[in-house]
């Protein structure tokens, strides 16, 4: 059973821990629903990859797992530079995993609280930079087809800063895509969307159908947030946040950055209309205005670069190392046994990816069980005051008599 499972040891360059395959040389982050680590293969030694390993737990729910798998299988068809290519859905000793490509440096939430810390912008143009490089990797997505030319209408749905990695060479690329998806709509099933409403779109928000142009007005979310080093959409509950969302009135980004101009203004503005018909109505004129933009500035991805190891010094440095490590591990000759799993969640990881519907989008999205939990309190909650409010003064009527 998945949650007998042994502690999955993360290794290290000293002393690589074999998993299936892979030898992992370290672990790189923890999360709720996955923790991910350095590794190599024994087929290629010369190449660091990222493996995501689902928690044992999750494993116990199948339509999580069959979730995961359907999307990863949407996932690896995704070779576009400004996406994180996912390279294997797997299974091994009880684990289900996906193996990434590894890209050393930081992701956009880290630089932008790096930014806070440091009262510090990320530069104007390297903000339209990045947005830029984010919508060509969406409108990739949202134009793939399958072996037949059917549109597999992509959505990413969980366009957020945590999603978007930087490396230290000057890439952008989308993390997680296709797998997002996955953990979206498991997580809205379980009540633990915490954190991804800052960066729904409202059609979202209210469970309307979602279209591209869902992915729109959140990367248009991640450009204003870029340029005033400020979140665009706060509450003091989850309720309020979703209303500030719903009603998607948002401010010129130049209020808060003199060195924003009009017409980045009308830009970002444009993608966060409240209207999905008002927006840009394809990620690729969103990266067209951006780059028409952007020549003025004469930027060059060298610049990016250079700004993100100023702002990570001592981070580029050990990572570096640690990198040079894992390449120079001794692993030996032996590779690492590789066990085989016949059962019907290994079956699934061999299917063939299914179109997502096959009809064109917009796609239908219900709304999360949190969402429909919230709206049902409030009013509860407003029934009961009226009702309270009622006998209160039916009792100062009667006493009146």
């Amino acid at each position: 059973m998945a949650d007998q499972l042994p502690k999955l040891s993360s290794g290290s360059p000293e002393k690589p821990f074999p998993f299936g395959k892979y030898y992992l040389m370290g672990l790189i982050a923890r999360g709720g629903m996955a923790e991910v680590y350095r590794a190599i293969s024994v087929s290629d030694r010369d190449q660091i990859t990222a493996i995501k390993c689902m928690r044992p737990q999750l494993a116990k729910e199948k339509r999580f797992v069959e979730m995961f798998i359907r999307e990863g299988k949407l996932a690896l068809l995704l070779e576009y530079e400004s996406i994180v290519r996912t390279l294997e859905i797997g299974r091994s000793e009880g684990r289900y995993f996906i193996t990434m490509e590894y890209i050393s440096g930081r992701d956009l939430t880290q630089l932008l609280r790096r930014c806070q810390e440091l009262n510090k912008r990320i530069p104007v143009p390297h903000a339209i930079y990045i947005a830029s490089r984010v919508c060509r990797g969406l409108h990739y997505a949202h134009t793939r087809t399958d072996a037949e030319g059917r549109l597999l209408n992509i959505v990413n749905r969980d366009v957020s800063p945590s999603n978007v990695r930087l490396s230290y060479d000057g890439e952008v690329k989308i993390l997680d895509f296709g797998i997002a998806q996955a953990m979206l709509k498991f997580t809205s099933e379980i009540g633990v969307l915490k954190g991804k409403f800052s960066y729904m779109s409202p059609e979202q928000i209210r469970g309307m159908p979602v279209d591209a142009r869902t992915d729109i007005f959140s990367t248009g979310i991640l450009l204003h947030e870029m340029l005033t080093t400020e979140k665009l959409f706060r509450g003091d509950s989850e309720f309020d946040l979703m209303e500030k969302v719903r009603s998607a009135a948002v401010a010129r980004p130049s209020k808060f950055n003199r060195r924003v101009k009009a017409d980045l203004d009308a830009i970002v503005l444009r993608a966060l209309s409240r209207e999905p018909s008002d927006r840009f109505q394809t990620c690729e004129d969103f990266a067209d205005s951006l780059e028409d933009l952007l020549v003025s500035y004469g930027f060059q991805p060298e610049e990016l670069r250079d700004f993100l190891r100023q702002m990570f010094p001592s981070e580029y440095i050990r990572e570096k190392k640690e990198v040079a490590d894992c390449l120079a591990a001794q692993l030996g000759d032996e590779r690492p046994e590789l066990i085989e799993e016949e059962d019907e969640e290994t079956r699934l990881l061999q299917m063939e990816p299914e179109p997502v519907t096959s009809a064109p989008m917009p796609i239908a999205e219900e709304a999360p069980p949190s969402m429909v939990h919230n709206k049902l309190l409030v009013w509860v909650i407003l029934v009961a005051a009226i009702a309270i409010a009622a006998t209160a003064v039916i009792i100062l009527v009667l006493r009146g008599t």
